[in-house]
């Protein structure tokens, strides 16, 4: 029996991504080998339930949606993920993953929309960032840029230059809550005439919510 240790499952609009606005269930999971700066679910590094893969299916039909996303934390810190996700794809649902870009995502079941985090200088991690795992996003994938300043931008801008990262997948550039202000990323965007999607995180605006939910 396949058993993974769940910090929280909860059923919300999803705050970011390709599927922004849509009603979706969450699937946190614990742990993360990360330390951002601007960390927003530090409470899921440690708290969770173990529970096995069937328990996560129950508690997910009870929701009448066909969005799931699982989230961590750094989900794929748990290698029984990659089975969840494939189960999750098989009961027919449109599953995406958010993970930090620091864990090989090359056993992701390819139904699964990944949305890989680039850590950017600023979140302190950059140097956690696993290069090779572009050679296996595709169409479906999106890389997220958390940007904290300027120099981030800047970064960012260099990653998409030297990787040709618009040419592999959609890009999510957004501003960090309450250290940048959207409108200054937005500026920079159009000035640039990047091909990019700006995003808000739409939960903290709604429900001034810190944690995502």
């Amino acid at each position: 029996m396949t058993v993974l240790r769940v910090n929280e499952i909860f059923y919300s609009l999803q705050g970011e991504s390709r599927t922004v606005g849509l009603p979706t269930v969450f699937i946190r999971l614990t742990g993360c080998p990360l330390r951002c700066h601007y960390c927003d679910t530090e409470y899921a590094f440690y708290e969770g339930e173990s529970l096995s893969v069937e328990e996560i299916l129950e508690k997910v039909s009870a929701y009448q949606t066909k969005y799931i996303t699982v989230t961590g934390g750094e989900p794929l810190a748990q290698t029984e993920c990659l089975p969840l996700l494939l189960q999750l794809c098989d009961k027919g649902y449109e599953v995406s993953l958010e993970t930090s870009g620091a864990i090989d995502v090359s056993s992701v079941d390819k139904r699964v929309s990944k949305v890989m985090d680039l850590k950017t200088p600023d979140s302190g991690e950059a140097d956690k960032n696993l290069w090779s795992n572009l050679d296996f996003l595709n169409k479906n994938d999106q890389i997220k840029f958390v940007i904290c300043s300027r120099d981030d931008y800047d970064w960012a801008k260099t990653m998409m230059d030297i990787h040709g990262l618009a040419e592999r997948c959609e890009l999510l550039f957004s501003p960090i809550h309450g250290e940048l202000e959207p409108k200054d990323l937005a500026d920079w965007i159009l000035e640039d005439q990047l091909t990019v999607r700006f995003q808000l995180q739409l939960h903290k605006y709604l429900w001034n919510d810190e944690a995502g939910r």
